[in-house]
């Protein structure tokens, strides 16, 4: 089961980290360099040339990093997984890696497979730190956490986020967490859903930040949230201190197509 004889489609899965600063996002956008076209480019290095199609269990934006992206593809080479993803490593640039590579069934998916998405969004509320900032967003004012975690509380539930996400047809989401904590200079807001419409983890963020100036109320995020329209003007955080950090798996693909918990 650890490698796949020669021109056997074999379907597999892993974890990949990387940092998104030089990226213009995971999905493939022509003329520009996604992450998941520098994976494509390894993959088809590895396999003759041919396309070989990464899926991504999250579409990051143009900026933002990750730790625990879970990517799945089909390949049809010889290499058995050890040697598959030393060869990956080998060959992909310095801001990209893949780990824990392992086989699939031929049906999985991670964007369906997903149980939940956990972000985290860095800031750094001290003084000016050229190496953290380039994955942290530095804030000068002192931030009013307990405030911040007081507004993030309406957030957690199931409920329309058109308010904090791009346009989407099916723009409800359940918000399992969203968690704000500080250690010396460093605060952290961590928020997991079950899926994130466009912008939605960067605008919540935005919105927590102003409460922890005291630019609006602490009462303020659960109005825009249940007024429908966009919040704040549409404000979003910088995407330099988001960082995809967890992708849980847990569901299983039925016969007819929809997926169901397991």
């Amino acid at each position: 089961m650890n490698g796949a004889r020669e021109g056997t489609p074999a379907r597999y899965r892993a974890r990949v980290e990387y940092d998104g600063t030089d990226f213009s996002g995971f999905q493939l956008q022509p003329g520009l360099r996604p992450v998941q076209g520098v994976l494509e480019t390894a993959l088809a290095n590895l396999s003759g040339g041919g396309r070989v199609r990464v899926d991504g269990a999250g579409r990051t934006d143009a900026g933002v990093h990750a730790t625990d992206q879970v990517i799945a593809f089909t390949y049809q080479g010889r290499l058995a997984a050890a040697d598959l993803v030393e060869a990956l490593n080998g060959t992909l640039p310095r801001d990209v890696a893949v780990r824990d590579l392992r086989r699939a069934p031929a049906s999985f998916h991670p964007r369906y497979a997903a149980r939940y998405r956990e972000y985290r969004y860095t800031i750094w509320n001290g003084p000016r730190s050229p190496l953290r900032e380039r994955t942290a967003f530095r804030v000068r004012t002192s931030l009013d956490v307990a405030a911040m975690a007081e507004a993030a509380t309406a957030l957690v539930g199931r409920h329309d986020f058109s308010a904090f996400g791009g346009v989407d047809p099916q723009p409800v989401r359940t918000v399992h967490l969203v968690r704000v904590r500080r250690a010396g200079h460093l605060v952290t807001v961590d928020v997991r859903a079950d899926a994130f419409l466009r912008g939605m983890a960067r605008r919540i963020v935005a919105a927590l930040i102003a409460v922890g100036k005291g630019q609006i109320e602490v009462t303020a995020v659960a109005a825009a949230l249940g007024a429908g329209r966009p919040a704040f003007a549409g404000a979003a955080a910088p995407a330099r201190g988001l960082c995809l950090r967890r992708v849980a798996l847990g569901r299983r693909q039925r016969r007819d197509g929809e997926h169901e918990e397991r």
